[in-house]
């Protein structure tokens, strides 16, 4: 099927990016996000999951998420004319 990705095509597309300088890279090699765990733990309260439900989020990768929100001016607003 031409103009589809392939099952390989996201492997290469990431070696690509790694090969001109990933920005995402780059800043978990600066920053030890693994220091934030405790406090993110004290901060964003969490179920025992006795409930059951889907497990949340890792904690440190939905902090990685809020910060590439902000560095690129993303947002979760959704346009109130649509």
């Amino acid at each position: 099927m031409r103009g589809q990705p392939g099952f390989f095509d996201i492997d290469e597309r990431l070696k690509d990016l790694s090969a001109k300088g990933d920005a995402l890279e780059r800043l978990s090699r600066i920053v030890d996000f693994e220091l934030f765990r405790p406090d993110l733990a004290r901060a964003v309260p969490r179920s025992d999951g006795a409930k059951g439900g889907r497990p949340p989020f890792d904690l440190v990768f939905m902090f990685k998420v809020l910060i590439l929100q902000a560095s690129h001016s993303l947002s979760d607003e959704r346009d109130p004319s649509s």
